[in-house]
This record gives C-alpha cells, structure tokens and sequence, in this order.
C-alpha cells in the first residue's frame, strides 16, 4: 500500500506597510457664546499694543495697561480680563499695586513672575519721578515735591522715615528710606540722619514719614522727633527745611503749620 501526501500548507508571513496612515484634518471646534476670543483675533484699534503705538499710553485704559505687563493670559481668558478682574477685585488700581505677594498670587492668572514684574513696573514709575527731582530745585517746585512723596510714601503698609538730601542750590542728592517700623512707629535716631547727611555732603534737607492708618495729624512724637533732629543738624550747620507727614494721598508739612 503506497502511501499519499497531500499537498503541504504555505504560511505567509504578514506584509507590513512601510506607508504612513493619512491623518485625518484636525476640525475646528467653534466658539460657544460665552467665549471670548484672545486678543490677537480683536480688530487692531482694539488691542492694547497696536492702540498704545498709534494714539498713546494715555489712550488705554487702566486694565489695558496692566494687561500689556502681564503680556499674555490663560485658557478662556485674555490678558485685558485677567487685568480687569484684579483691579475689580482690589476696588482700584492703586489697591491692586499695592497689595502683597500672597494677595495677589492667590488671584487666578498670577504667579511669582507676574507679581515681580508689576512691582518692577511700580519701582521704575518711583525712580523715575526721583530722576526728574534730582534736576530742578525742589523747593521751585513744592508740588512735585509732595507728589514724589506720596507716591513713595502713601501705600507702605508699614512706618518708614526718609530724607531728602539737597545742596546748597536745593537739588536733590538723593533720596533714602533711613528707618522702617511697624505698621504704627519708627524709630527714629538722629544720630543716624547726621551722619547720612554728611556722606552726601549736604546743605538742607527734608525729611518724610508715613502714617499707615492715612491720618496726617503729627503725633506729639512726632513734634519731639522733629525739634531733636532740628538741633542735632544745627550742630554742623545743616539746615531741616521741612518734615512731612503722609497719609492717604494728604501731606502734614511742619514748616506750613509753624512748627519749624
């Protein structure tokens, strides 16, 4: 009996393709109504950059201005929104600046850099204006005096005491902040303020503290800081000209009211 083979099974193996797969087109989801798109999607006159180039700083508004620091903003919200909503949030502008790291960084859309560059926008506004003091006499100009003053002084949240130090011309030498306290004194030492005024060689000076509670009715230390401070600058024929008390955007001046 012969034997019979049937005819053997062939596997092939698996053709692989080396072609890639043809992606399909990414669709597009649209807007729903409460969207609101990002700034590069507004008409040119309404983006604050475009508007700041063509008419100005002083045609934006104050959201707008802050937005352009702040640069960009997050999922479902512009730059200009997050910046309305902090000024909103803080009541004003000046609030907002003003407030301290925690504060603003528990707000949505605002982080440790965020808060460094609006306080390194605040500080350039502050040396910016003590510039400009540095090149006129500061006693032509009161008025720049005191706003100088209150834009350095007014928002601390704590006590500080500063000196205005000028030649014999009445320009400024410099400006600096001597003793710091708490959020109700300084101490004040008068020791300290000679010497700082013969390091820079002056002829006068005016000296400014803040009231954080912003009443500006000198305390009777006050008066006791200011006659001290008086006779000690007498000794090297250094003359106090003025002593300022800051309070929300008010100055007391010493010398207006005869205490000098």
């Amino acid at each position: 009996m012969s034997l019979q083979t049937s005819n053997p099974i062939v596997i092939k193996p698996p053709v692989f393709s080396t072609k890639r797969p043809r992606l399909m087109p990414r669709r597009r989801t649209r807007a729903t109504p409460g969207d609101r798109p990002g700034i590069r999607f507004w008409p040119e006159s309404e983006r604050p950059r475009e508007k700041l180039l063509e008419r100005g700083a002083q045609a934006l508004s104050d959201g707008e201005l802050i937005a352009l620091l702040l640069g960009s903003g997050t999922k479902g919200r512009s730059a200009v929104d997050i910046a309305r909503s902090l000024i909103e949030d803080f009541g004003s502008l000046r609030e907002m600046l003003s407030a301290d790291r925690q504060r603003m960084e528990n707000r949505r859309g605002i982080g440790p850099a965020r808060y460094a560059m609006l306080q390194a926008a605040l500080e350039i506004s502050r040396r910016a204006m003590q510039e400009s003091l540095r090149e006129t006499p500061t006693l032509a100009t009161p008025e720049a005096t005191r706003k100088f003053l209150l834009a350095q002084l007014r928002d601390r949240p704590h006590e500080v005491f500063c000196c205005i130090f000028l030649d014999n011309r009445h320009r400024m030498l410099g400006f600096e902040e001597i003793f710091r306290g708490t959020i109700d004194g300084a101490n004040v030492y008068s020791r300290e303020i000679v010497r700082q005024t013969l390091l820079y060689n002056a002829a006068s000076i005016l000296v400014a503290h803040n009231h954080p509670s912003g009443s500006i009715e000198p305390s009777p230390a006050d008066e006791r800081v200011t006659r001290r401070l008086r006779d000690a600058l007498s000794l090297i024929e250094v003359r106090l000209l003025d002593h300022f008390v800051i309070g929300d955007g008010r100055c007391y001046s010493f010398s207006e009211h005869g205490l000098l």
